[in-house]
């Protein structure tokens, strides 16, 4: 935790100074502040393990009993809905987004798209504050999953070293401990019954059709088959019915939901079709959104995934420079990635970094279905930490995943 970040009660969210439309405010705020890292082997002192499982088995408790699309109903005419996307263990960043925004409270809900571990160095500080959080206020904080809360991310991308470095010989412990509490993660949100909020996106349908009952009159099971048919968009029914409990959601057989919702992108290509940059997941074009809208009637669908060095190499897509893009307009209404890590990644390769800003959404009554963003710069000097993973040879964007390995960590 940083020494000298502003001290004081939260303050409201400021105004917005200037507008991309008349529907949309966009605030800029300040986030230079002086930090120091606090040394791995603290942790454990500040946090013993018989606390932090405490916390996790209280927070997993809560989680496993919410379904897979949380309806946030109990909005009125006082509150206000915070959203924000991919924050990837930039605890500073994320502290200075819960100052800037107003902490969680009676009338402040916020819902958090997923990503928070890996690539950054303080993951796991981040998964914990975000739990506590859910723990204090289970009504008003929303922790939805990503696809970086799995076994094969984590792996690869450095959550797991991390752990492994800050807790020692109980590392592997905490690590388990973290990965049940992944499955509990909800997929996605409803807000207010207009704003459909995942960390990829949208799914496909899963048609399931009984096909024949294995022998003998005990223990008899109905053996299911999928259809082979063209690709079409799910229901919220079928979301609601599928097994998001899974360390590594699948690419194939019959679960495919899940990793739909986690790995998905738009595109501007009409259509559904797989997505074969990342190996899992679908593409969706503009018509797709317009469908899904319409069907469920909804106005706005706010997912995240896509961070600067993602979108750098999608063609017809806005980059990430100011946090968020607006990437389909359709007569239902609007498609929006929202970023929230500022200046990411935090360990990057390459001399020219992206210094791209981060954003969350405010959603306002009366009908919450109208986006406020509010833009941030990165905490500087950002303090000094190492990396847990071999950033300068892992793959970018999580692009061509090793499937294999997927099977082999699940």
């Amino acid at each position: 935790m940083a020494d000298s970040l502003p001290s004081g009660p939260p303050s409201d969210p400021k105004p917005a100074t200037a507008t991309n439309s008349p529907e949309e405010a966009t605030t800029t705020a300040s986030s230079t502040t002086t930090t120091s890292s606090t040394p791995e082997a603290e942790l454990p002192a500040v946090l013993p393990v018989s606390v932090f499982d405490t916390l996790v088995l209280t927070a997993s408790k809560i989680l496993h009993k919410e379904p897979n699309c949380v309806r946030i109903d109990d909005c009125n005419d006082n509150s206000r809905v915070v959203v924000v996307g991919d924050v990837h263990g930039q605890l500073h960043d994320v502290i200075f987004l819960l100052q800037d925004a107003g902490f969680p409270c009676d009338d402040r809900f916020f819902v958090f798209n997923g990503d928070y571990v890996d690539r950054g160095a303080w993951g796991l500080e981040t998964f914990l504050l975000l739990l506590a959080w859910k723990v204090f206020l289970p009504q008003r904080v929303y922790l939805l999953r990503g696809n970086h809360e799995s076994k094969y991310c984590t792996s690869v991308y450095g959550f797991e070293k991390e752990v492994l470095a800050k807790y020692g010989d109980k590392g592997k412990h905490v690590y388990r401990k973290c990965l049940g509490c992944f499955e509990g993660l909800p997929l996605a949100s409803i807000i207010a019954g207009h704003v459909y909020t995942a960390h990829g996106g949208l799914f496909r349908s899963v048609s399931i059709t009984p096909s024949k009952r294995s022998k003998g009159k005990k223990n008899r099971r109905i053996i299911l088959n999928s259809e082979t048919k063209p690709l079409c968009l799910g229901s919220l029914e079928e979301l609601s019915k599928a097994r998001r409990s899974v360390l590594d959601p699948p690419w194939e057989g019959q679960n495919l939901i899940p990793g739909d919702v986690l790995w998905s992108d738009p595109t501007m290509k009409s259509g559904l079709s797989p997505n074969t940059e990342r190996g899992i997941g679908l593409l969706w074009g503009p018509d797709c959104t317009e469908d899904f809208l319409k069907k469920f009637e909804l106005k706005l669908i706010i997912r995240s995934h896509e961070g600067p060095d993602a979108r750098e190499k999608r063609p017809g897509l806005g980059g990430m420079d100011i946090g968020y893009t607006i990437d389909h307009v359709v007569p239902s209404g609007k498609l929006i990635t929202l970023f929230s890590a500022p200046d990411y990644p935090q360990f990057q390769a390459t001399e020219e970094r992206f210094k791209n800003k981060g954003a969350y959404i405010v959603l306002n009554p009366p009908c919450f279905d109208v986006p406020e963003f509010h833009t941030f710069e990165a905490i500087t000097p950002r303090p000094a930490a190492k990396p847990y993973y071999d950033y300068e040879d892992v793959i970018d964007s999580d692009e061509e995943l090793d499937l294999a390995s997927m099977v082999t960590a699940t």
